[in-house]
């Protein structure tokens, strides 16, 4: 058996003698030593689902949340149909059969990259979202089915470094966002979360939770701006279906200022901002002229504002996980601030029957001033965690439209008429009680499940009013599917309901 091993050895030893020989003449065959591999590595720095970006010391975050939600007796917003949007009448406020669906939906994907870095002057980051949604809309009704608009939007870019902060941000005169705690639209406020700003701000931290910060932001109707929506009355402006704005051309951002508190449980603040509502030319212009010209003159300037208190409270009551928070907002010739609402609300009822508002910032008559409009608005909700899996939520908001006494007359003069002044003669006239201030209200309930962690699935029951000053009877042309004729002009109400399912990631 020895003898057997040994010659097996020998043999063994033989054959790598004889490969090795040639190996050494051929350099060029050795295998190549590989380098080491570069390991991605967590990067606990900045939380949870940071790592460093291999060959720096950046730190990457990617986050992501898909959603489908659908409405039932509400528009994509979600929000009561027939309130302005974008400055026109929604039209699914006609409640007729080519006008309005009873379900819409809405889809969203999204996809986020968090990228920071620790330098001497603190952390440079950068944060950058990107969005696919694809929606059917309340007018969907009557039109081509593959006409659902798809669409590729983003709600945050911008750049933080030695306290400054740019780009597409969330202003910093937002500080309680209630769509936290609703499906439903923010209608009862102007929070920019959903979409974003464009501006640019410094922030000083004082420490202990006490900070300032002041920026100037887009005032502009593009790109979810704060909105200039002022009105000349001269020639007829207001309609039922849409609004004609002569405004100054856009000069630069609104100023901005904001101070709040942060703690454990929750923070409070108050922030403020000024606006640019001055109007464009006069039309018809003095002296006879009907064109809309230089030499025909224009309002003085004229500056709004807005100031907004709000709070945050964790753990109210001794109740591990609830939360209770409210803002207000008091807006003068500053609309966008309060509401992203702008341009005719028209809800239709049963019948003839109709509730109407019209929200311009601000209004003006050849040869007068921008009067500046009124607009206030607050919202709160509380919500209650039942277990880990269960969360519910109450909530509730209104706003309020005031014209002053100037604005009033001359959007009412010769409102009882065949050709009012101010409204479209083929949209509106013969008004037998002309006042334009309104309100709108809500009341809410929402119920979330999270089967597992970043899954939610929730119901939103919500009841919306509207509550128009007008109060009487006026004649209307054709809307649409709704037919011309005498109307009685009264409060509307809505009850709609909201279902979501969203898978959040790092988002």
């Amino acid at each position: 058996m020895r003898t057997v091993t040994r010659a097996l050895l020998c043999s063994a030893a033989g054959v790598f003698a004889v490969t090795e020989a040639p190996a050494a003449d051929v350099p060029a065959t050795l295998p190549v030593k590989a380098r080491p591999v570069e390991y991605v590595k967590v990067c606990t720095l900045y939380g949870a689902g940071f790592w460093y970006v291999p060959g720096t010391d950046t730190c990457i975050k990617i986050g992501a949340y898909v959603k489908l939600q659908t409405e039932y007796n509400a528009t994509n917003a979600p929000f009561m149909l027939g309130v302005a949007v974008n400055g026109a009448g929604d039209t699914g406020g006609r409640h007729t059969r080519t006008d309005t669906s009873p379900f819409t939906w809405n889809q969203r994907g999204v996809i986020s990259f968090d990228m920071r870095t620790q330098t001497d002057y603190g952390t440079l980051r950068s944060y950058v979202d990107i969005g696919e949604q694809t929606q059917a809309s309340d007018t969907f009704a009557g039109t081509n089915a593959s006409a659902a608009p798809v669409s590729i939007f983003n709600s945050r870019a911008f750049i933080q470094f030695a306290g400054f902060t740019a780009g597409r941000i969330r202003s910093f005169f937002d500080m309680y966002f209630q769509g936290t705690y609703t499906f439903s639209a923010q209608r009862f406020a102007n929070d920019t979360s959903p979409t974003g700003i464009v501006g640019a701000a410094y922030t000083w931290q004082f420490g202990g939770g006490l900070s300032a910060s002041v920026s100037v932001e887009d005032n502009g109707q593009g790109a979810g701006g704060r909105g200039r929506s002022t009105v000349n009355l001269s020639t007829p402006a207001l309609d039922v279906g849409s609004n004609t704005f002569d405004i100054k051309g856009v000069e630069f951002f609104d100023p901005v200022v904001n101070l709040r508190l942060d703690q454990a449980w929750g923070f409070v603040g108050v922030s403020a901002a000024a606006h640019d509502a001055s109007g464009g030319f006069f039309q018809p212009g003095l002296n006879g002229a009907t064109a809309l010209l230089e030499g025909n003159g224009h309002p003085g300037d004229a500056w709004g504002f807005a100031v907004s208190p709000a709070f945050l409270i964790n753990n109210p009551f001794g109740l591990a996980g609830d939360a209770v928070g409210a803002q207000g907002v008091w807006s003068k010739g500053a609309a966008g601030y309060a509401t992203p609402i702008f341009g005719p609300t028209a809800v239709f009822g049963s019948g003839l029957n109709v509730g109407l508002g019209w929200l311009e910032e601000g209004v003006f008559t050849t040869g007068s001033g921008v009067h500046l409009t009124t607009v206030w608005s607050f919202n709160a909700a509380y919500e209650h965690r039942w277990n880990p899996q269960w969360r519910t939520s109450v909530y509730g908001g209104m706003v309020g439209v005031q014209y002053d006494s100037a604005a009033k007359a001359a959007i009412c003069a010769n409102a009882n008429t065949a050709t009012p002044t101010a409204f479209a003669a083929a949209s509106i006239r013969n008004i037998s009680n002309c006042d334009p201030n309104f309100s709108l209200s809500e009341v809410g309930t929402r119920t979330l499940w999270n089967p597992v962690p970043d899954l939610d699935i929730g119901v939103d029951l919500v009841w919306w009013h509207l509550n128009t000053a007008f109060a009487g009877t006026a004649v209307l042309g054709q809307n649409g599917a709704k037919p011309p004729g005498t109307y009685r002009i009264s409060d509307q109400d809505a009850l709609s309901a909201i279902f979501r399912i969203q898978r959040n990631f790092l988002y």
